[in-house]
């Protein structure tokens, strides 16, 4: 449970707001491509609001306490403008940068062209620090015309001009059948799509780890129950205390925080807190954040997407 405290809104109404340390932005919508001036307005602002997903009730998220944001999108360049004004008020930040390369099989319609995101990557990267851009191939998909062959194919020709701009890949394997919107789309656009078995996964990770030999990255599976550890994958946090400790050192209080779930105070914790976000999956290895997405808002309408339900009306935050 994130702390609270209380904040005056834009209408000058006094309300309680959770006040969380690092913020997730955002597992449902792409808030660097599509929302990146409103997220930056409402930082000024010192708070947002988010609806629960499932009545719809409002909660209230301040930034007081926030050292840190991770980003998730697959076209992150119109917020690369504004980092400075993260860099500014001291908040942290990395990326969770997907890049899949779909457009033949046309999965991803509504996003830049392939090598314009590897251009973006590598620019974003030059910027910030490859430790700061972790690449994500999300999800693997297989269809009637995409086998575990091709999908290598793909991650190799986007990795041989990403090994030098980041130090980590992450992965998963499309699970269709979770999602029964995901599911109909699929269908509705005619992709026949095939589930991963644990053959399939292993056979891919065999082949990862191969194309690995060159590029020398850290390879990771999200939020997959399998075990790949022999092909030299580990299970990732993407909310990952760990990277942040090792690349925000600077930040003692944040460091504490990492380490006590509190900031400093009179009294030194005996032993170190469990910073697990029970609220993910079960195979879900992330720390505990706060996301500040909102479902069906997403203009880039991925045929996989389970965040947006088909032909939803996109409205902007």
């Amino acid at each position: 449970m994130h702390p609270t405290i209380n904040i005056i809104t834009d209408d000058g109404k006094q309300v309680v707001a959770q006040a969380p340390v690092i913020i997730s932005a955002s597992r449902r919508s792409d808030i660097p491509a599509f929302y990146a001036q409103w997220f930056i307005n409402r930082l000024k602002a010192g708070y947002c609001v988010c609806h629960n997903p499932f009545n719809q009730q409002p909660t209230y998220v301040a930034f007081k306490n926030t050292k840190a944001v991770v980003f998730w999108t697959k076209n992150p360049a119109p917020l690369i403008p504004y980092l400075p004004e993260l860099d500014e008020r001291g908040i942290h930040y990395y990326f969770q940068f997907t890049l899949n390369d779909y457009e033949t099989e046309q999965l991803e319609t509504h996003i830049p062209s392939i090598e314009k995101r590897i251009e973006t990557f590598q620019h974003l990267s030059e910027s910030i620090g490859k430790e700061k851009v972790i690449w994500r191939f999300d999800p693997l998909i297989m269809t009637d015309k995409i086998g575990i062959n091709e999908l290598l194919q793909k991650v190799e020709h986007i990795g041989s001009q990403l090994k030098n701009h980041t130090e980590k890949i992450v992965f998963s394997f499309a699970d269709i059948g979770m999602y029964k919107k995901v599911k109909n789309n699929l269908k509705r656009l005619h992709i026949n799509y095939q589930e991963f078995t644990p053959s399939t996964m292993k056979e891919f990770a065999k082949g990862l780890q191969q194309l690995n030999k060159s590029w020398n990255l850290s390879l990771a599976s999200c939020a997959e129950e399998i075990d790949l550890n022999p092909y030299g994958i580990e299970h990732n946090r993407c909310i990952d205390n760990e990277l942040m400790k090792r690349i925000f050192t600077d930040d003692k209080d944040f460091m504490y925080y990492l380490s006590y779930k509190k900031f400093p105070g009179k009294d030194t914790p005996k032993k170190e807190a469990n910073l697990k976000d029970k609220g993910q999956r079960k195979a879900c290895r992330c720390i505990i954040s706060k996301d500040i997405g909102t479902y069906n808002s997403c203009p880039h309408l991925c045929a996989y997407c389970y965040a947006n339900t088909p032909n939803a009306v996109l409205k902007k935050q």
